[in-house]
């Protein structure tokens, strides 16, 4: 995995190491506590998937970057920082990636203010430099994962999400952030208007994969994976692969899945009962032809432009969103 990550990266390290700093900068406060906050941040971060994607998508439709393509870049990942905080507060969560969440260290009092801080310093980075466009696709973005939150608590609690809603909810919450990226990379370098809309959609699509995929997992006995398997259905939570199951199963069954899941979840055996299930079902092989349908539909679009030497390393993120395993 990390030697795909590092092809995908290569044409882009340089623009990476820069935007590191600027990132950084972006984060600094007057305020010890603050500081001290946003250095935590700063060191836990991940596999950097959302600036990777902005400045390949800005590489691939110009030769160069510039200011606005780093601008961009560090107000995603602001602006995704704040929410992500906030979204730990809200969820009581201790962890993320192995790491003790701001709200676990330093309360919920100080990690709602910080997300508020990451936010508004994201906003003021775009007005005070007239990033306008770039302002309106996040914000978009943002607004949209928000509404997918609530819509997903909505059918939750009912347990009757039909795989329109399914996704509608990844689509909202997870794919338009991706989408985002890959537009925000076109926009700021200027691309025609064409060229942002097929970015764009290229960003839709990979993130709506990377969306089963993750929810594939929870029906996939893997050490390597750091969700545990069948967390999604403790959490009374229906993906796709439960979905197409429970579509296929008779009347009776289908009530007896819903009121397993619903009443008796917390039971390791139900649990394991439910995953046979939709694996008997062929509920996970549907999920996988659908991964395969939407990054066929990926790579199509990125043939549907101009060919650089960006377009191998967007090639290689396709894949590498169908074959990873955590």
């Amino acid at each position: 995995m990390s030697s795909t990550l590092s092809f995908i990266k290569r044409p882009i390290e340089a623009e990476l190491k820069i935007f590191e700093k600027k990132f950084r900068d972006s984060m600094k406060s007057d305020v010890p506590l603050l500081d001290n906050i946003t250095r935590y941040i700063i060191k836990r971060k991940g596999k950097q998937m959302r600036p990777i994607l902005v400045f390949l998508s800005a590489r691939l439709c110009s030769e160069t970057v510039n200011d606005s393509t780093y601008r961009g870049a560090s107000l995603i990942e602001l602006l995704h920082t704040a929410t992500l905080v906030h979204d730990d507060v809200v969820d009581d969560a201790y962890y993320r990636r192995s790491f003790f969440s701001i709200n676990a260290l330093w309360k919920n009092k100080a990690a709602v203010l910080v997300g508020d801080y990451l936010l508004s310093q994201g906003l003021l980075l775009a007005t005070d430099n007239e990033d306008f466009s770039l302002l309106k696709i996040v914000s978009n973005a943002v607004r949209e994962m928000s509404e997918g939150e609530l819509l997903q608590m909505e059918k939750s609690r009912l347990l009757n999400i039909t795989e329109e809603d399914y996704f509608k909810i990844i689509r909202q919450k997870t794919a338009t952030l991706i989408s985002a990226c890959c537009e925000v990379g076109a926009c700021s370098v200027n691309a025609p208007k064409e060229l942002q809309t097929k970015m764009a959609q290229f960003g839709e699509k990979i993130g709506l994969a990377f969306q089963i995929k993750d929810d594939l997992f929870d029906y996939t006995d893997n050490s390597k994976i750091g969700k545990p398997v069948g967390i999604d259905i403790k959490e009374k939570k229906l993906t796709l692969p439960l979905i197409y199951s429970l579509n296929k199963a008779q009347k009776s069954e289908r009530k007896k899945v819903i009121h397993t899941i619903k009443n008796e979840s917390h039971k390791k055996s139900n649990v394991q009962w439910v995953i046979d299930f939709v694996k008997e079902s062929g509920g996970d092989n549907y999920a996988i032809q659908k991964i395969q349908e939407l990054l066929s539909e990926a790579k199509n679009l990125l043939n549907g432009i101009k060919q650089n030497e960006i377009q191998p390393s967007l090639m290689s993120l396709v894949d590498f969103i169908a074959t990873r395993n955590k």
